[in-house]
């Protein structure tokens, strides 16, 4: 079995997170939407602290130190629990080592992170289609899936300015 390493990532860990970052675009079948660079990642999880990583390391053997998941989250505030709450924005699992407990784990960490903030839940989005996420998260997590709420967005510089436009209607 195999064994992992999970700490807090760092600036150094950056080059790692982003090629899983494209691994996990391409899994979810678009590999062209990653526009996430090193930089903007430097910038805005590490020296700005929008979002914090766990990275997964092999530990052992030839793989030794070789970076294998990774959990991208930050934090919410809930008003009608009037307490904070836990938001994973990203999971992934190389190939090679899903259906080892390396997603258990690393939502191990994220459960020990937001009993430590006193959150009062973890909330994330899968994708409809991916059913072998789905069927491990309703049996393995025992979550709930929010069939009640429709996800919208605005997105994009054209979307920010058109949102603050209506400042002034």
């Amino acid at each position: 079995m195999a064994d992992y390493k999970i700490t807090q990532a760092t600036e150094a860990d950056i080059p790692d997170i982003h090629r899983m970052i494209v691994d996990l675009a391409i899994y979810e079948k678009e590999p062209d939407a990653v526009k996430a660079t090193p930089e903007m990642m430097a910038e805005n999880v590490f020296r700005k602290g929008y979002a914090g990583v766990f990275i997964a390391r092999m530990v052992g053997g030839e793989d030794d130190g070789k970076a294998v998941g990774f959990a991208l989250y930050f934090y919410t505030y809930s008003t009608w629990l009037g307490v904070p709450g836990l938001y994973l924005e990203d999971l992934f699992v190389d190939e090679q080592q899903r259906g080892k407990g390396l997603g258990k784990r690393l939502f191990g960490e994220l459960g020990k992170l937001a009993k430590e903030k006193e959150c009062g839940r973890v909330e994330w989005r899968v994708l409809k289609w991916n059913q072998p996420s789905i069927d491990f998260y309703e049996k393995c997590l025992k979550a709930e899936p929010q069939v009640e709420w429709e996800m919208m967005r605005v997105e994009g510089k054209d979307g920010m300015d058109r949102l603050a436009a209506m400042r002034k209607e």
